[in-house]
């Protein structure tokens, strides 16, 4: 299978947080690197190293008989430059071509690998839930580590899996999404356990015969901006920010920037040479809205809607007691915040309000939904079901609307 929509994706995961601006190797941000999608040894990890050593991909798909796995799993591994204070990031893959899912299930295998430093351990398997395969690719890392003291991270990042996330493609089959499951691949999904990374579909919208499992959480079919030329190596892409920022960089830094990483030069000469119609793209675009995609109903899977929506709920007739009094939608009450769990509960300290709704959780807690009053925008929010909760201990009873 042809990898290469999913690795565009991967790629822009995979450099997060390589190299970034003001891009020279003597800058604070770049003295602290590789913080996405680390497997540390597990010596390491479990001795207060503060990194996982276990990486673990589940999802679920729809096979024929002949359905077939093409699995890949890439990091970088890491480098001490001789010579000079920068460690350079070098792509690895570890791959298996043609797997057949049933005999995954029948006969799980694990693969152990060596690269460099670096030893561990992949476990690939399936598993019928329903009728679905659940497949699991697990990455382990084995690598002797007998330090574990402060200061020994850049000695463990050399021997870890960095960025680190997993590909599969499927022929005879289907991947199911895991973040907008279908209704019958509800409680299928919830048994998939993912350890330090997130699966989601990737590819044209709607094809399902490929899966990228990230480190970092993404929307099914994620896709790169088209009026990006280039990564910057920041996960959220802001193009313009950064293009402009590079170029502000003195002659002397950027001579430094280009000495310490070919991929921080590119990003240099790209951002000095850029034409003028170029840059412009970077400015902004609109997109065309489309209609919102359709959610699973959780009442087509038994037991769920009353699990979720509980049948005595009506939050404009429920009551709480404020004050010692039992007030119901349409009171007036006055704001106290006590748990600050908002930086707006500050501004909002002694304003009055109107209860508009009171809502129970699944623990029976209850939340009491008001507008304020001196809120130009009071009716507006209403309209559209936005407001501000709080506790009722939070609230103090000022009497009845006019």
């Amino acid at each position: 299978m042809n990898f290469e929509r999913a690795r565009k994706i991967a790629d822009a995961v995979m450099y997060e947080g390589y190299n970034l601006y003001p891009y020279r190797p003597s800058s604070l941000k770049n003295r602290f690197r590789w913080q996405f999608g680390i497997v540390a040894p597990r010596e390491w990890s479990e001795n207060g190293g503060g990194d996982p050593w276990e990486m673990q991909t589940e999802c679920l798909v729809e096979a024929e008989d002949g359905a077939r796995l093409d699995v890949a799993i890439r990091f970088l591994q890491v480098q001490a430059r001789e010579g000079e204070p920068w460690e350079d990031g070098i792509e690895r893959v570890i791959e298996w071509t043609e797997l057949r899912v049933l005999d995954l299930a029948a006969a799980p295998r694990e693969e152990r690998f060596a690269i460099g430093l670096i030893t561990g351990v992949v476990k690939l398997s399936a598993q019928p839930i329903d009728s679905f395969l659940k497949v699991t690719v697990r990455v382990e890392n084995h690598t002797p580590f007998f330090q574990a003291a402060e200061g020994d991270r850049s000695k463990a990042m050399r021997m870890s899996l960095v960025g680190a996330h997993t590909m599969f493609a499927i022929s005879q089959g289907a991947f199911v999404s895991v973040t907008s499951p279908p209704p019958a691949a509800l409680l299928a999904t919830q048994a998939c356990s993912n350890v330090n990374t997130w699966p989601v579909l990737v590819g044209e919208p709607g094809s399902r015969n490929m899966v990228l499992s990230a480190p970092i959480i993404l929307e099914d079919h994620p896709s790169l901006a088209p009026e990006s030329a280039g990564d910057f190596h920041d996960g959220t892409e802001i193009d313009e920010i950064l293009t402009l920022r590079v170029m502000t960089l003195t002659d002397a830094e950027k001579r430094e920037v280009c000495r310490s990483d070919e991929g921080a030069r590119q990003i240099i000469d790209r951002c000095d040479n850029m034409p003028p119609e170029i840059f412009e793209r970077l400015h902004g675009a609109i997109r065309s809205m489309g209609a919102a995609p359709l959610r699973p109903q959780l009442h087509d899977v038994e037991g769920t809607e009353e699990f979720f929506n509980p049948k005595d709920e009506n939050p404009e007739q429920n009551s709480a007691v404020v004050d010692g009094s039992t007030v119901t939608r349409g009171e007036r009450v006055r704001i106290a915040p006590k748990r600050s769990a908002d930086a707006m509960d500050l501004f909002l300290a002694g304003r009055t309000a109107v209860v508009a709704a009171i809502h129970h959780d699944l623990d029976d807690r209850i939340y009491v939904a008001v507008t304020v009053e001196d809120d130009p925008a009071a009716d507006l929010q209403g309209r559209v079901g936005r407001y501000f909760y709080f506790d009722p201990d939070e609230l103090e009873l000022v009497g009845k609307e006019k």
